[in-house]
């Protein structure tokens, strides 16, 4: 697997998978905007900072997407949709302070606003009100999935932080980490749908296989793009991972696969925290990580899973809007997205 850098192709789009939910989106986007509502002034301030400043609401789209799938016919997965999205704006509020990150979204973050106290507390009122929301659904398998997804999202995160620096991080220990972290919260969004539609169990075996390599594939962007992408398109600092000595998979391509130098450099910096100027030291780090290899190469291997995981889809109830649903999910177009600028 390899990295391309620079990543510089027009933005890819989502409208296919949003004109599918968008009646539904808007149900979830009033239900976000009603509970982030307190007596406490600061709480809807910093949470709308956030959920209002133009994220794509991709997990809970794919929450939605999953439901009409199985055919739901209920008003739960509005509940659970605003429940995923709640969990990830609380994880981006929690990880901005870890981080020290200065901006999100293209706006500075909430810490930079409020500081960081303030970041982590609403970050926890937005998991009390995503697991309050849960409970209204009245289903203890998907109550389960997401509260679990939480917990391995959180123990993700820690595993970051404890291979920090470390140079000897093998491949596999990163897709460890970007399962938890990343790929967890989407697999989960994909799961609970099917769940509460009470489709068979390898139905909802398949929708959550589904949503783990889009998480999987998602990160593996969004890595690559803390190399090779600009703060003005991506809406956030590019070089966060570098200077943080965050051991990714550009990282552990170029160490490996570079020469001593090569490697003295990546220890100079990462280990060693060594990086007097951090732009043109930043700019060589992304030279030597484009130098191992293209992200295409990667793509491929990655394709072909995600296209296996597919086409295990079983074959759903034809019913009003659920073929269309399952072709876009079936034809690959929510990874197609993502990957196309590879």
């Amino acid at each position: 697997m390899a990295v391309v850098l620079p990543f510089e192709a027009p933005e890819p789009s989502i409208e296919r998978l949003s004109s599918l939910v968008r009646s539904d989106l808007q149900k979830v986007n009033e239900l976000i905007l009603s509970r982030t509502g307190s007596d406490v002034t600061m709480i809807p301030e910093v949470a709308n900072h956030l959920i209002s400043s133009g994220g794509k609401r991709l997990r809970p789209m794919l929450t939605l997407a999953t439901a009409v799938l199985a055919g739901y016919r209920g008003t739960g997965h509005i509940n659970l949709a605003a429940s995923v999205e709640f969990m990830h704006t609380a994880t981006l509020l929690h990880d901005d302070v870890v981080d020290e990150s200065e901006l999100r979204r293209g706006k500075p973050s909430a810490r930079m606003v409020w500081g960081n106290e303030a970041s982590v507390l609403v970050g926890d009122f937005l998991l009390g009100q995503a697991f309050r929301m849960m409970v209204e659904v009245g289903n203890l398998r998907a109550l389960e999935i997401l509260s679990t997804a939480a917990a391995v999202i959180a123990e993700g995160e820690v595993m970051q932080l404890a291979a920090a620096k470390n140079l000897d991080t093998t491949e596999d220990a990163y897709l460890a980490v970007i399962r938890a972290k990343t790929a967890e919260l989407f697999a989960a969004a994909c799961e609970v749908g099917p769940v509460i539609a009470e489709r068979p169990k390898a139905e909802q075996e398949a929708c959550c296989s589904f949503g783990n390599n889009l998480g999987i594939a998602f990160q593996l962007v969004d890595d690559a793009l803390d190399y090779g992408g600009s703060r003005a398109k991506i809406g956030k600092n590019v070089g966060d991972d570098f200077r943080e000595g965050k051991i990714t998979l550009p990282v552990i391509l170029a160490f490996r696969r570079g020469s001593e130098t090569d490697r003295a450099f990546w220890k100079k910096c990462i280990q060693g925290g060594d990086i007097a100027d951090g732009d043109l030291e930043r700019d060589r780090a992304s030279q030597e990580a484009s130098r191992v290899g293209r992200y295409r190469r990667a793509r491929a291997p990655l394709r072909r899973d995600c296209e296996r995981r597919a086409r295990d889809f079983p074959v759903f109830k034809r019913q009003a809007g659920v073929a269309r649903c399952r072709g876009f999910l079936r034809g690959q177009s929510a990874l197609n997205a993502l990957l196309s600028a590879a």
